[in-house]
């Protein structure tokens, strides 16, 4: 699997929002907020990487106590004491039918997002984290495609309509990137209510794309999937879509 460095940062939401970017071992967030704020910038940035913080030390906490909830590639029961940030990745990898890892980048954005918000009394924020993306948003927003290789890349997003409010929009992928895939596509981007529960079903469903002929199936099956609002499959030159949001042509 190729690593690919995130240049595709480089052009996100100049126009649309004020933004920043903390990390802390494999978490590497870019966040957007609207331009009313711009002046707390610093005080975001910091109250972030403490949120960062705490969410990964926890996390680490509960995978030395509980190692299969790193390692398993299937849903897994734990204790309702659990922490409630392994306790939504349960919940999510139970839904999407994977292991609990693959919710982890989506439930991370969703938090930061969702205390940034609450916080700083933000009009909108965007948290992006590895290609998973927490939104709530007032305006509308037109997402492009990053997909490796594929003569797609960057040439088709989707439209988010105005005032949509919160929406996790998260893509996996089987050529670009570090995390683990067992399918071929070079973007399944899905949309839920719950970042978490997209970043999920994104990790399954690109599981089951191993070839062009595996798009159209897979994305008809999507339609049982009610907590998934739209769906983009891209496989090199071949592309799916189903769902709610348009489709844009950049």
């Amino acid at each position: 699997m190729e690593y690919i460095k995130r240049t595709y940062r480089d052009n996100m939401g100049k126009e649309r929002f004020c933004s920043f970017s903390v990390s802390y071992f494999e978490t590497d967030l870019w966040i957007g907020v609207d331009p009313a704020h711009a002046k707390q910038i610093a005080d975001m940035s910091k109250f972030s990487q403490s949120e960062i913080q705490n969410l990964r030390n926890t996390l680490n906490q509960y995978i030395a106590y509980n190692p299969d909830f790193f390692k398993s590639l299937i849903p897994i029961i734990v204790s309702e004491n659990a922490p409630s940030l392994t306790l939504q990745m349960v919940n999510a990898s139970r839904i999407a039918n994977v292991g609990p890892m693959a919710a982890v980048a989506g439930t991370f954005a969703q938090h930061i997002g969702q205390q940034l918000k609450k916080e700083f009394e933000l009009n909108e924020i965007a948290v992006e984290n590895g290609g998973d993306i927490y939104l709530n948003l007032q305006n509308e927003l037109v997402m492009s495609i990053f997909a490796g290789q594929s003569p797609l890349s960057e040439k088709v997003g989707i439209r988010v309509p105005a005032a949509f409010g919160e929406v996790g929009v998260c893509t996996s992928s089987g050529t670009v990137g570090p995390s683990l895939s067992f399918g071929k596509a070079d973007a399944v981007v899905i949309a839920c209510r719950d970042t978490a529960l997209a970043d999920a079903y994104a990790t399954g469903i690109a599981n089951k794309i191993q070839t062009p002929d595996d798009v159209e199936p897979v994305l008809e099956k999507l339609k049982n999937e009610k907590e998934i609002l739209s769906a983009v499959i891209i496989y090199q030159d071949k592309m799916g879509i189903r769902g709610v949001f348009e489709l844009e042509v950049l």
